[in-house]
């Protein structure tokens, strides 16, 4: 159902395109220790990522996937929040795409296909 974008040093990228996708990959395929990604307080795609080792690298390239399939695709220092997926949390009486969560981090990108390509060449 959602779009699998691949293994990446051994750590695995699925985005979320559409509201099915993301419900699905939030609240039925991801596991509670898979890092959730998402634009700040916008409408984008979920990210999960599946690793045992978050580092900048991953951050930046989930964050990079988030921002390109958002609203703020084109814009500067966008706001990416990210937690685990044991933070999420659904919203009642909404579709399964709209959450809550807690303890999560911000990091701020500028999207680009450039530079997500290079972080994804760079292994």
């Amino acid at each position: 159902l959602a779009w699998f974008l691949g293994i990446f040093g051994g750590h695995k990228f699925y985005v979320g395109k559409n509201n099915l996708q993301n419900n699905f990959l939030t609240h039925q395929f991801a596991r509670k220790n898979d890092y959730w990604f998402h634009v700040k307080d916008m409408p984008s795609a979920h990210i999960i990522l599946q690793t045992n080792n978050l580092n900048e690298r991953n951050i930046r390239i989930a964050a990079h996937l988030a921002a390109l399939n958002s609203k703020y695709e084109k814009s500067s220092s966008v706001a990416v929040d990210y937690t685990l997926i044991k933070n999420i949390k659904k919203i009642p009486n909404r579709p399964g795409c709209f959450v809550t969560y807690t303890d999560q981090k911000t990091i701020y990108i500028d999207p680009s296909l450039d530079d997500l390509h290079k972080l994804l060449k760079n292994q």
